[in-house]
C-alpha cells in the first residue's frame, strides 16, 4: 500500500486524534476525522480490542469514502483480572454520560487497595492499542501495541489524557503523565523504538502497512 494523501481517525476523542495527527505527520499525510467531519460515533458492543476497533473504522470508511484508522485502546491490570480492559472508558462514564477519567483512576486504586495490591510488584499491568486501518470497500487489518508497566499512586502528572497520570511505564521513574507528548508516543521511520502503546501499535501500521522500515 502506498501512504494515502488523506486518512480519516475514525475517533470522536480529542486526545487520540491529536496523539494519531502527530504520528501521521513526518509522513506527509493529511489527517481528519470522524469528529471533523461529523460522523455517527458507534456503539463499542464488542469483547475485544479488535473487534470494537474494526466497528469504529469500518463505519467510518463507509460513511466517508476514506481509508479509516481507528485506535480501540485500554488499561490492563494484572491484579485485577484484566480489568478494566475494553471497558476502560466506561469506568470512567458517569450518570450523565459525560466521562471523569479521576473518577476512574479513583475507581481503579480503590480495586487494587480491596485485593491488597500495595506493593509495586503487585500493581503491574499494561496499556494495549489496537488500530485497525480499514477500506470503504470493508477491508481490514490489524496492528497492535502493548506498553508494560506499573499503576502508581496518586496520580503524577498534567500531560496526556486519561489514566496517563497513574501509568509509569516499565524501565522510566515517571508516569505518562509527566510526559510531554513527543516522548511518550513520538515515533518516526528511522526510530528504532517507540514507547506508548500507541505509538508501538503505529509502527508496526506504519513498517507493515505503508513499507516504512527503519534505517
Amino acid at each position: 500500500m502506498t501512504v494515502p494523501e488523506t486518512i480519516l481517525v475514525a475517533s470522536h476523542n480529542a486526545g487520540k486524534i491529536a496523539e494519531i495527527t502527530e504520528l501521521f505527520t513526518p509522513l506527509g499525510v493529511k489527517v481528519t476525522s470522524a469528529a471533523e467531519l461529523g460522523l455517527p460515533e458507534p456503539a463499542e458492543e464488542g469483547d475485544t480490542f479488535e473487534a470494537n476497533a474494526a466497528t469504529k473504522a469500518l463505519v467510518a470508511a463507509r460513511a466517508s469514502g476514506l481509508p479509516a484508522l481507528s485506535d480501540d485502546s485500554g488499561l490492563v491490570v494484572d491484579a485485577l483480572d484484566g480489568a478494566p480492559g475494553v471497558y476502560t472508558a466506561d469506568w470512567a462514564t458517569l450518570e450523565d454520560g459525560s466521562r471523569d477519567f479521576q473518577v476512574a483512576m479513583q475507581k481503579v486504586e480503590d480495586a487494587l487497595q480491596a485485593r491488597g495490591a500495595t506493593d509495586p510488584a503487585k500493581r503491574t499491568g499494561r496499556f494495549v492499542s489496537v488500530l485497525c486501518l480499514a477500506q470503504p470497500d470493508g477491508d481490514v487489518s490489524f496492528y497492535r501495541g502493548e506498553a508494560e508497566g506499573t499503576l502508581v499512586w496518586p496520580p503524577r502528572g498534567t500531560l496526556g489524557f486519561g489514566y496517563d497520570p497513574v501509568f509509569q511505564p516499565e524501565g522510566h521513574k515517571r508516569t505518562f503523565g509527566e510526559m510531554p507528548s513527543e516522548e511518550k508516543h513520538g515515533w518516526k521511520p528511522g526510530d528504532a523504538e517507540a514507547l506508548s502503546h500507541r505509538a508501538r501499535a503505529f509502527k508496526k501500521f506504519a513498517e507493515e502497512c505503508l513499507g516504512l522500515t527503519r534505517a
